[in-house]
């Protein structure tokens, strides 16, 4: 068999491991995963419920719930975000440029590769920032709300 051909099966069968099947895992693994926690829940409250009959229920399944994200750590994540991606994409443009200066290699993967980078930290900059001012009044309400519970 030709090594040519016998390499181009082998990068389609990885492209189509990579676009059709790794998705498709990803997703059962998450629902599988999701289905196991509520069974999980499921015994818990049963086991509750045989042993005390006088269990609130409502009350140890809020228990048991997931902690919600505060909106400050979602927008600290954005801005963790923003601040790697923007760096990298700046680290890899200038490596790039680098590169072409001492090779005069212009098809390396650094300079295509940061400017597509960048701008995405960028985003998650921008949408830090302006969701930091447009949510200030939600995030107090939340930190006073915590503050009340405590």
């Amino acid at each position: 068999m030709n090594y040519v051909v016998l390499m181009e099966t082998v990068v389609k069968i990885i492209l189509i491991i990579a676009i059709v099947v790794l998705p498709v895992l990803i997703v059962w693994l998450n629902n599988r995963k999701k289905i196991s926690e509520a069974n999980q829940r499921t015994q818990i409250v049963l086991s509750a419920i045989e042993k005390n009959k006088e269990t609130d229920v409502e009350e140890l399944l809020r228990k048991m719930a997931p902690q919600k994200r505060l909106l400050k750590e979602k927008l600290l994540t954005k801005l963790l975000w923003g601040c790697i991606l923007t760096l990298l994409g700046l680290a890899l443009t200038a490596f790039g440029c680098y590169l072409i200066a001492g090779r005069g290699d212009v098809r390396n993967l650094f300079i295509l590769l940061g400017p597509f980078i960048m701008p995405v930290g960028i985003a998650f900059l921008i949408n830090y920032f302006v969701g930091r001012k447009v949510l200030a009044k939600e995030i107090e309400a939340e930190q006073n709300q915590l503050l009340n519970q405590a």
